[in-house]
């Protein structure tokens, strides 16, 4: 039986739909009742009578730092995707964000381990890949982290979590880490992470950032995940990401998909320096949350360019084009929002 974590996340739910689909036996974990219901919807994307499939998952309430509710999740589990993780920049939920990523990703790699888990495919993320010192060289998995870069605390907890896989690999289970860049996918609009990008293009941005990211849908991601845990490769990491954008770029594509205006001003490196310097200023005065780190202003300003090869080289993969992702995302959305 394989074992997901995460199953309510945007990665986590469009996997457990690929897997039920496939009619593979399937136990997922959830912290929280009500994101059952977004399981179901995104389900709901792709079929009509989505509740027996829904239904063919073994949910099992859990908390990955709650270990004995975990001894229970992995009973008889012989493979398993760890797709729960904590998102945030902010500079302050650095305790959580080491908790969740680390420590928790640590009681899966020794559960793994105890019961004898024939393999691990750990989500990790691109931040948790180092940087080149020239902004046109490609990054790839052998690019050295530095621990002494202006890493934000995200990139910190996701590196060390990668740290407890390896050492999961050493004391005999077998791994591969997928390291995403922005996931595209639909069904999360109201939450932080990537879904979240299209409401907020749709609803109207004034700047963009100058720098670029990198992206690949959610069902690139799943089937090169599946693809990589069927495979005899293990013990390698992936860089997971279909093409590498300008922000500017990106948010037109999308603003167009979507038949809105796009941001037409340049947020410079000077005005995110202030923009941070003020963001810090209002928590400390206010406490008010955190939207933009010094780390971050950084990040978007900055041009980092990802290869792919090697996991197109080693599993014979063709992604999906961004502007094809951006296309079908969108018509969800646009569906979504005439029925809210």
């Amino acid at each position: 039986m394989i074992l997901v974590t995460g199953g309510t996340g945007l990665v986590g739910s469009h996997l457990l739909f690929k897997l039920v689909s496939s009619g593979t036996p399937v136990r997922a974990i959830y912290r929280r009742a009500h994101k059952l219901e977004l399981v179901k919807k995104v389900f709901g994307y792709y079929t009509d009578d989505a509740d027996p499939l829904y239904n063919k998952i073994e949910w099992v309430e859990a908390n990955i730092n709650d270990v004995p509710s975990l001894e229970r999740a992995f009973i008889n589990i012989t493979h398993v995707y760890h797709c729960a993780a904590f998102i945030s920049f902010e500079p302050d939920k650095y305790r959580e964000l080491r908790k969740v990523n680390i420590k928790g990703t640590a009681n899966i790699v020794n559960l793994c381990v105890s019961n004898t888990v024939k393999k691990l495919c750990y989500i990790s993320s691109i931040a948790a890949i180092g940087k080149e010192p020239h902004e046109d060289t490609l990054i790839t998995e052998k690019t050295e982290w530095n621990p002494e870069d202006d890493n934000s605390v995200y990139a910190i907890t996701k590196y060390g979590a990668e740290m407890e896989v390896w050492r999961g690999t050493q004391e005999g289970v077998d791994a591969v880490i997928v390291n995403p860049g922005i996931i595209l996918g639909p069904g999360f609009w109201n939450g932080g992470g990537s879904s979240s990008l299209f409401k907020q293009i749709y609803k109207g941005l004034k700047f963009y950032p100058k720098g670029t990211s990198s992206y690949v849908d959610v069902w690139n991601a799943v089937d090169c995940m599946t693809t990589l845990m069927d495979s005899s490769l293990k013990n390698e990491r992936y860089i997971l990401i279909a093409e590498n954008l300008s922000f500017k770029v990106f948010q037109d594509k999308v603003a167009k998909a979507l038949n809105v205006k796009p941001a037409k001003k340049e947020a410079s490196s000077f005005l995110l320096s202030i923009g941070w310097r003020l963001d810090w200023l209002t928590h400390k005065l206010f406490g008010k949350r955190r939207k933009l780190s010094k780390q971050m202003a950084k990040s978007i300003s900055s041009t980092t360019l990802f290869d792919n090869s090697k996991l197109k080289e080693d599993i014979d993969f063709r992604f999906t084009t961004v502007d094809d992702s951006i296309t079908k995302v969108s018509k969800y959305y646009l569906e979504d929002v005439k029925t809210s």
